[in-house]
């Protein structure tokens, strides 16, 4: 008979996790989260650390994904031998936000083989502005295709919300479309990782959520992110995610495309107009 003990709730720190020890299981495969927002410059950004319970089982530590609100803003998985990784993105928005780890697929074996995720919230301070709207994202020449969505010319985002002039339609399968007509919420950032130039910009990431029409019908929601990682020089560094599913049943998903490097055509990040300034536009 296997004996199974379930440790107390532990809360450390932003840290929330529960432990659960067997004869025949060490140690399950819980995620845990931390995080923490601060003022950089005027503007409020999300620190955060994601680690797993289980250090030292090789083969567990699939893909990891962080969440600001529900929108994907991060995925990777843990480095060795920490198994653990920490990073840092601009808040969606003031007030407080949910900053979830979710791992992805299988995490582990026997006791640990269920997806697990983790969330803390954090306060953003109310002093700090919100992301640097001195952005836009553009797509082409041709189309820009990902996992089957073929995005049209005309693809344009500005990373301020209130801009007007947004462009975004996605074809696929046999004849489905998706026209977006507005956005909600926009994340735009440079990372340190990514080196889009040229020409030069201000960032190369966008996470946006927004609203717009599904084969011409309205109550739709689209989550997205775009990832200009350089000019193509016979390779496609860029990336895109796509998730669009009904507004008010998010189960019923239309369409979903994980990050993952486009196939075709180009994403562009530039200074937005009249913001360039000094010809970097």
């Amino acid at each position: 008979m296997v004996r199974r003990f379930l440790r107390p709730l532990v809360v450390t720190a932003g840290i929330v996790a529960v432990q659960l020890l067997s004869a025949s299981s060490a140690f399950a495969y819980f995620v845990t989260i931390s995080a923490t927002a601060v003022c950089s410059d005027g503007v409020a950004v999300i620190n955060y650390t994601a680690g797993s319970w289980d250090p030292g089982v090789p083969g567990t530590n699939t893909q990891v994904n962080i969440l600001f609100d529900g929108t994907v803003v991060d995925s990777r998985p843990f480095v060795q031998p920490t198994n653990s990784f920490s990073g840092s993105r601009p808040a969606p928005h003031t007030g407080t936000v949910t900053v979830t780890a979710n791992a992805v697929g299988v995490w582990g074996t026997g006791d640990g083989a269920s997806p697990r995720s983790a969330s803390t919230t954090v306060t953003v301070p109310t002093s700090c502005e919100e992301v640097a709207a001195f952005g836009r994202f553009t797509g082409g020449p041709n189309a820009v295709e990902v996992g089957g969505a073929k995005v049209t010319t005309g693809l344009q985002i500005h990373c301020h919300p209130k801009d007007p002039s947004v462009n975004f339609e996605i074809n696929w399968g046999g004849g489905e479309n998706f026209h977006l007509i507005d956005v909600t919420t926009v994340s735009c950032f440079d990372s340190p990782l990514v080196t889009p130039q040229p020409p030069k910009a201000p960032v190369d990431t966008i996470v946006a959520v927004g609203y717009g029409l599904f084969n011409g019908n309205t109550g739709y929601t689209i989550e997205f992110t775009l990832v200009d990682s350089g000019e193509p020089d016979n390779k496609r560094t860029d990336q895109m995610r796509i998730l669009i599913y009904t507004t008010g049943n998010p189960a019923d998903v239309k369409l979903n495309v994980p990050l993952q490097f486009i196939t075709a055509g180009n994403i562009q990040a530039h200074y937005d107009q009249p913001h360039g300034g000094n010809g970097n536009k």
